[in-house]
């Protein structure tokens, strides 16, 4: 085989295996998506009456007199700000600036020091969500966290020996509930010794 034809094999499988499969590339990930029960928060450039916080009602629109025309849920995020500033454009200001950004709705609860309902901005990972809670409590357990979503219970562990799991981003409706840690003297020795209280009771009362 001469050296030509041996160096075009040579490039046709390098080409091959440097080739990624279709079925190997990254996903996209999927547009953020508004539910009723979020919050957004919408900037408007030097119009704070247009500004402010505001829950995506019931009917798709913000919970605000003058955006209750502007329907906002079922389409990607960008799609619902365009809709904005078109809506501003044509009623309130010319070419408005704005930012909208979705303030996602999540419980933390089990032992942590302030367990509530907080909305927090996309792209908080579950670490920050409990760090918000106030941390954990000194009976919970860091390695002992579940995140429900969706009926799944994915286990989660803030000691930083899984940090892909504590990274895990949050969406909204997503529930933290943090575990309690195993304690000998209040798990154990606790309940022993109110039962050895109740024996050595029933035994004074049987000995009058």
């Amino acid at each position: 085989m001469s050296v030509g034809r041996r160096l075009c094999i040579w490039v046709s499988v390098l080409g091959v295996l440097g080739a990624a499969p279709a079925s190997a590339q990254t996903p996209a990930p999927a547009p953020v998506m508004l539910v009723p029960g979020d919050l957004v928060r919408v900037t408007v450039w030097q119009k704070p009456e247009l500004s402010g916080e505001f829950m995506v009602n019931p009917e798709g629109s913000l919970a605000h007199p003058l955006y209750q025309e502007v329907q906002v849920v079922g389409v990607p995020l960008s799609v619902a700000k365009t809709r904005l500033r078109d809506f501003l454009a044509s009623t309130f200001t010319k070419d408005p600036l704005i930012t909208m950004e979705p303030l996602f709705r999540v419980t933390v609860g089990g032992e942590v020091r302030q367990p509530n309902l907080y909305s927090v901005p996309r792209g908080t990972t579950v670490a920050q969500v409990v760090a918000l809670a106030g941390g954990v409590s000194e009976r919970g357990k860091a390695s002992k966290v579940h995140l429900l979503r969706t009926g799944k219970d994915t286990r989660v562990d803030l000691t930083g020996s899984n940090p892909e799991t504590a990274n895990l981003t949050l969406l909204s409706g997503d529930q933290i509930i943090v575990g309690r840690g195993h304690n000998f003297f209040r798990d154990v020795l606790g309940p022993f010794a109110s039962l050895t209280a109740a024996v050595v009771s029933v035994i004074v009362v049987f000995r009058q």
